[in-house]
């Protein structure tokens, strides 16, 4: 997200945000949980559209809960369950479709590391794809295990 400071836009985020939608919903599963009238915690599902070390943006079908604090666990392909906590940025409603920005106040340094690794891969493959260089997907990359760009299904190492 950008601010324009006297014609110049400058950069907001702290951190490189990993899409995790590109070009077809991926299933992801997520879970924040809510509270019932008797206080148990209940799972509410959500579809991740993107991730970051600071946050996340959720879709949901369900209004979020008016809650002071969240208690997340992303369950992300490849990548171990992390748990957060977080909290709601902004809401969005588009006809009962519920874009969630989620910031997060509780994350560990190790799971914030991670994410902050995959999302910068992901950028940097984007950079080798836009400059048409010849290997876009690479084995060391983090974000292989959710990355469904379709130059992934290109060979790593093609034959002369």
């Amino acid at each position: 997200m950008t601010k324009k400071t006297s014609k110049v836009l400058k950069e907001r985020r702290q951190h490189v945000r990993l899409p995790i939608m590109h070009g077809i919903l991926e299933p992801v599963e997520i879970e924040f949980f809510t509270k019932d009238s008797t206080g148990k915690p209940v799972p509410q599902p959500a579809i991740l559209a993107d991730l970051s070390a600071g946050g996340m943006r959720l879709i949901t079908f369900m209004a979020p809960p008016h809650t002071k604090e969240l208690n997340i666990i992303l369950k992300l392909a490849g990548v171990r369950q992390i748990p957060v906590t977080g909290k709601i940025s902004w809401v969005k409603d588009r006809g009962g479709v519920f874009m969630n920005g989620i910031s997060f106040s509780g994350i560990s340094a190790d799971d914030r590391k991670r994410i902050n690794e995959m999302a910068e891969d992901y950028a940097d493959c984007d950079t080798r794809y836009a400059l048409k260089l010849p290997e876009v997907c690479v084995e060391t990359c983090r974000a292989n295990c959710l990355c469904n760009k379709p130059q992934k299904d290109e060979p790593l190492f093609k034959k002369k």
